[in-house]
């Protein structure tokens, strides 16, 4: 297949493989005139696509059964016009300081896919690496301070760090308590803290007959007009996964103790089964996105405390290797920022649950990122949202371990106007992340998973935006060695710049406080 001259790069390539079967799954590769692989799709979404740059060229489509069911396939290729992007954001970059745990704790150098949250009363960050839940303080210079408050036997969670197929933590900015959970097949053992970490209370962990992956933890008000709290604990907890043909969501009434039988929110039919993380509006409404929803990224929502769900698409969105996250504002605004098929970084915005997207637009191009992996959106004020992920400004095909040669950093974009316009910075412009390929490919990748599937943001009491990674490249590797692939517990914290809450700008701005 041939590109023909004359495309400029408001155009794109697009290649779209379907079959009739949604229960089978075939991916796509690109290959160049050299047969090395330029681009592909594997995200079990049907149909897989493919975007590629509209220059003269010659590429070869090669379609691999993964799941074929008996099934076969038929395939598109179409020139499409590129929608322009707004100018970026006028605002004063905010700047990050980066802090990363000691060699002296456990899984400081274990902590792929980090999840974290903010005790908004104590300001204590709470980061959850594998099996460890790690307490982070920061003095009024902004210099970090790590300890250990893994949930175990001694205060009161024997199941905490028995074992973990997939860890996650949760804050609730609200009463500030803490669930930090390790994934145990169709159920998951899980503890909750008041007090950041001193003592744990064990849990059921989650619903009956959860999924067995991807599991997602979160919390938030209950929707009106529906079955409230049990106890004086007065928000529902969630607890999500999928099971392969499905992903389910169970709520918890009593403060996360125990949980309701899982709902399913999708099928096979309707999304990919893998999902994103769940997050719970001001007004109860509940989102779990997912990359993947018959050609395009969609969000699962319930508005009735997970009775029921509903899948919305971002008819804008193609489907993405990475999952995709929100973040939602005071008042309802749900920002998606996701991977589009072509690993650009892209966010939208809802002001209807979902129902339609607003400003769909690359949030990277004014620092040439061409390639971004983990997308993970928070957000504060209504019109306030910020969106980090993993960056490179090398094109082509990052999965590729032997011929990607991309430099990595963590890069977070900031929303001042509701999504209109986005202004984003480095926050690692001195130290990369990782060097050459990034694998998201699951248990077929090789040591490029070091940095294993997402990383995680959020904000503290002040709107400050604290970013959880792993940090692969360390050592020599940071300056000009070959890439080590480690995966060290780091948080990149927001020290200067306009924060997620108007109210605090003249008290952070420019300082550490």
């Amino acid at each position: 297949m041939s590109v023909p001259a004359g495309y400029d790069a408001g155009h794109s390539l697009r290649i779209d493989i379907r079959w009739p079967d949604p229960a089978a799954d075939f991916d796509v590769y690109v290959l160049d005139a050299d047969g090395r692989e330029v681009a592909g799709s594997a995200s079990s979404s049907d149909p897989e696509t493919v975007l590629l740059p509209a220059v003269s060229a010659s590429y070869t489509v090669r379609v691999v059964p993964y799941a074929p069911l008996g099934d076969s396939f038929s395939g598109t290729a179409s020139l499409i016009t590129a929608p322009a992007d707004p100018p970026p954001s006028t605002a004063t970059p905010p700047t990050y300081a980066n802090s990363w745990a000691p060699d002296g704790i456990t899984d400081a150098h274990n902590a792929g896919e980090p999840s974290i949250g903010v005790d908004r009363a104590s300001g204590a960050a709470m980061f959850q690496a594998y099996t460890s839940t790690l307490k982070v303080t920061y003095d009024s210079a902004g210099a970090a301070t790590w300890r250990d408050k893994s949930a175990i036997a001694a205060n009161g969670c024997p199941q905490g760090s028995t074992t973990s197929l997939d860890p996650i933590l949760f804050t609730d900015p609200v009463t500030h308590r803490t669930f930090e959970s390790q994934l145990a097949g169709k159920t998951a053992l899980t503890c909750y803290t008041d007090d950041d970490g001193e003592t744990w209370t064990p849990t059921g962990g989650s619903g009956i007959n959860s999924g067995v992956d991807h599991q997602t933890i979160g919390g938030g008000p209950f929707a009106a007009g529906g079955p409230g709290p049990l106890t004086s604990y007065p928000d529902a907890v969630y607890y999500c996964s999928q099971d392969i043909a499905d992903a389910s969501c169970a709520v918890s009434r009593d403060g996360g103790l125990t949980y309701g039988p899982a709902v399913p929110m999708y099928s096979l039919l309707d999304c990919g089964g893998l999902h994103g993380h769940v997050k719970v509006a001001p007004d109860g409404t509940v989102y779990v996105p997912n990359k993947g929803c018959g050609g395009h990224q969609a969000v699962a929502v319930s508005e009735n405390n997970g009775l029921t769900w509903t899948v919305r698409k971002n008819p804008s969105s193609t489907p993405g290797d990475s999952d995709p996250s929100l973040g939602i504002g005071a008042g309802g605004t749900v920002y998606m920022g996701y991977q589009n098929s072509d690993g650009t970084p892209r966010m939208a915005v809802s002001h209807d649950k979902g129902r339609t997207w607003l400003y769909d637009q690359n949030v990277g191009a004014a620092l040439g990122i061409k390639n971004i992996v983990f997308p993970a959106v928070t957000a504060g004020d209504d019109n306030r949202a910020a969106f980090a992920f993993l960056g490179t400004t090398t094109g082509g095909n990052y999965q590729d371990a032997a011929g990607f040669k991309g430099v990595w950093h963590l890069y977070v974009a900031t929303t001042y106007d509701g999504g209109q316009s986005w202004v984003t910075a480095d926050a690692t412009p001195t130290d990369p992340v990782q060097k050459g390929s990034i694998c998201t490919g699951g248990t077929t990748c090789g040591k490029d998973r070091n940095l294993l599937d997402f990383t995680d943001v959020t904000i503290d009491a002040q709107g400050r935006v604290l970013a959880a990674y792993a940090d692969g490249c360390t050592g020599t590797c940071t300056t000009g060695g070959a890439q080590n692939y480690d995966a060290l517990a780091s948080i990149a914290r927001q020290s200067s710049g306009a924060t997620l809450y108007g109210a605090y700008d003249a008290v952070v701005r420019g300082k550490h406080k």
